[in-house]
């Protein structure tokens, strides 16, 4: 592995969080840049799936800035609904990142889903990393976090469905969990575990 600069193709900040602090800790060596530094608008999602989108956005952002880059593609599968929100998590409402819309609007569309048994929801991360923007081998890693989701928000921590994710386990919603906590098993948290692996032996 000779790379010293990667950069990361997204702008969201509580993504960025998890991401630093997961990259930091693996002492690879390599500084990561958030694509909004180099000026690098985000890609146009046109893919159909979290692994074509997060292909796309890193080979946008690979492009754009001539370094090797990694991109995130995560949301929300509800199996009742179809998978969705899905690609469309961070924008189900309309609004791009409007996360109270996008909390109440699931929470609406699941209604008359509702029974005595809790409703199924996971959380999907999928990670790609070209190392130039035409690489044909790009390396897709995935990760899995399985909960339910709540009738209310619970909790002050996280972004996104946090509030909604309920883990029973260990009688919580991922928005009361501690980032340290969130990272050791979160789909995010998981995938990335997964590529640090992958860059180990590239």
């Amino acid at each position: 592995m000779s790379w010293q600069k990667i950069v990361l193709a997204s702008n969201n900040k509580g993504k960025l969080a998890e991401f630093q602090a997961l990259f930091d800790g693996a002492n690879l060596g390599i500084d990561i840049i958030p694509q909004g530094e180099l000026g690098i608008d985000d890609a146009v999602e046109d893919g159909l799936s979290f692994i074509e989108n997060a292909i796309i956005k890193a080979r946008h952002a690979s492009k754009m800035s001539g370094l090797p880059a990694i991109s995130d593609d995560s949301g929300l599968c509800v199996p009742v609904l179809g998978n969705l929100p899905g690609i469309y998590s961070a924008r189900f409402a309309g609004e791009h990142g409007n996360d109270a819309a996008n909390n109440a609007k699931l929470l609406s569309k699941l209604e008359s889903y509702r029974t005595d048994e809790p409703v199924v929801g996971k959380f999907i991360c999928v990670l790609a990393m070209v190392r130039h923007a035409d690489d044909p081998l790009p390396i897709v890693v995935q990760g899995e976090w399985l909960g339910e989701i709540l009738n209310s928000p619970v909790g002050e921590q996280g972004f996104g469905y946090d509030p909604l994710f309920w883990l029973p386990e260990l009688g919580k919603s991922s928005a009361e969990l501690d980032k340290s906590e969130k990272n050791a098993i979160s789909h995010r948290g998981q995938a990335l575990a997964r590529l640090i692996d992958a860059l180990k032996t590239a």
